[in-house]
């Protein structure tokens, strides 16, 4: 099993968030992973994003050409990365900020207004925690109590927000699952 994915959405959406907790998750299962973010001037309002990789076995390279999975947090991530996706793969995006979506027809694609459910729970910070319930829904790319465990020092670093963190891993995962 080797999964490539690309997380993007603008500098501050949590994009890169999204990558390191699903990274943390498949290590804390004793998966092999890498974590690439991209920085630069993507933080002054572009297309953040981070490549990363959970696979069984060693992996050679973090940089992702043909990725998996891609998540879109907005319409440049999808413009960006949606092509490179591989036929069969699957692009989760939020309808919120993705009005055009994509025109490809040989991905599987699964989207939910991630920005109105994050608003629902009571903080847009949540955001990136339904696009992370969504993949786990969809995939088998990690387990859903792996990823609670993992983010369990949230409850120390952000207590306000940790339960809504749950709660917004439990919508996504739903919205996955259909």
């Amino acid at each position: 099993m080797k999964t490539e994915m690309i997380c993007a959405g603008f500098g501050g959406q949590g994009a890169l968030t999204i990558g390191k907790f699903l990274v943390k998750a498949g290590m804390n299962e004793g998966k092999n992973v890498s974590w690439l973010p991209s920085y630069g001037p993507e933080m002054r309002g572009g297309t953040a994003n981070v490549s990363t990789v959970i696979s069984d076995k060693p992996v050679g390279s973090p940089v992702v050409a043909h990725p998996d999975i891609v998540i879109a947090l907005n319409q440049p991530s999808i413009d960006k990365f949606a092509p490179m996706l591989k036929a069969g793969g699957l692009l989760i995006y939020n309808e919120d900020m993705c009005p055009k979506g994509t025109d490809r027809t040989d991905i599987k694609v699964v989207s939910a207004p991630m920005t109105t459910i994050a608003k629902e729970i009571g903080n847009l910070k949540v955001m990136n925690m339904v696009a992370i319930g969504m993949v786990m829904g969809n995939t088998e790319l990690v387990k859903k109590e792996t990823m609670l465990n993992s983010i369990a020092p949230l409850q120390k670093k952000a207590p306000e927000l940790y339960d809504m963190n749950l709660e917004a891993i439990d919508k996504g995962y739903e919205l996955g699952k259909k």
